[in-house]
């Protein structure tokens, strides 16, 4: 099951504005946003229907994969196999598992790239 999607964005003010209004018709709205000094690499926007962002943006920078889809976990147990079985197919290592507490408080999740370099997670998002 997905959990979320992420792009890219050439300019990420004027995507953000662009999507705040195109989405608002279908009930979405601007939920979530974290600089880059919160993300560890690029500025962010969530949207989606309250309370959760389903689909994020993020400004565009040099070596930052196009596409990002991430795939609900039922268990922190299925993060980790995810990870460790996605790596040993050949995929990079892009976040090893653990918290995200600045997403919220039982944010568990890891991400890697696949062959095309697109940044692929999976995500737990209930306590221990």
């Amino acid at each position: 099951m997905l959990d979320h999607i992420s792009i890219s964005t050439s300019d990420f003010e004027k995507s953000k504005a662009f999507y705040t209004k195109a989405l608002s018709p279908l009930g979405y709205v601007l939920l979530m946003e974290f600089p880059a000094s919160v993300t560890g690499h690029t500025d962010v926007a969530g949207f989606g229907e309250p309370p959760k962002a389903d689909f994020w943006i993020s400004k565009g920078v040099p070596n930052n994969p196009a596409v990002h889809i991430a795939f609900r976990a039922a268990s922190r147990a299925q993060v980790d196999a995810f990870y460790q079985a996605a790596l040993a197919a050949g995929g990079r290592d892009n976040g090893a598992p653990g918290p995200r507490p600045h997403y919220h408080e039982h944010y568990y999740g890891a991400f890697v790239l696949d062959p095309d370099g697109h940044n692929i997670e999976a995500v737990c998002h209930s306590p221990e």
